[in-house]
């Protein structure tokens, strides 16, 4: 398996596993607008995607936007969207994924790494937990959605 940071020169590769996310939550298919989406995202440097390789094929992706902790003065990231292709599960990719964002915040001097998942997403919950990451009790997320 081969981790690679995703550049404008590499989005084609990342672009149908985004696409393929997105359908995953009940979003229609439309791979033109996730390209478009993901290069802007790129060209204004509002993200970072990583993305997994299996000899040579794309199987997975991760994709973290910056944001800051006034409090500590430093950037954190939001560890958004995490995605493997089902016939790549179970391989580690999603450890291998994480373990890249782990290693990127860490060369940025963040803060730290936040994410949100579903309560029912057991599976992805016990990875997170077995890489460290704990549920923040001290504090309630409010959302306004639009």
């Amino acid at each position: 398996m081969e981790i690679r940071k995703v550049t404008l020169a590499t989005v084609g590769d990342v672009v149908p596993l985004f696409n393929a996310y997105r359908e995953f939550y009940d979003q229609q298919s439309d791979l033109e607008q996730a390209e478009q989406f993901l290069l802007e995202r790129l060209n204004k440097e509002e993200s970072a995607i990583f993305l997994a390789y299996i000899d040579k094929q794309p199987v997975g992706f991760v994709q973290l936007y910056p944001t800051f902790s006034s409090v500590a003065m430093k950037k954190a990231f939001i560890l958004n969207d995490l995605f493997v292709i089902e016939h790549a599960r179970k391989q580690g990719v999603a450890q291998a994924l994480m373990e890249q964002c782990y290693s990127y915040c860490l060369q940025k001097d963040a803060r730290y790494i936040g994410l949100e998942t579903a309560t029912d997403n057991v599976r992805a919950q016990k990875l997170y937990e077995k890489l460290g990451m704990k549920i923040d009790a001290g504090v309630f997320h409010y959302i306004k959605y639009w």
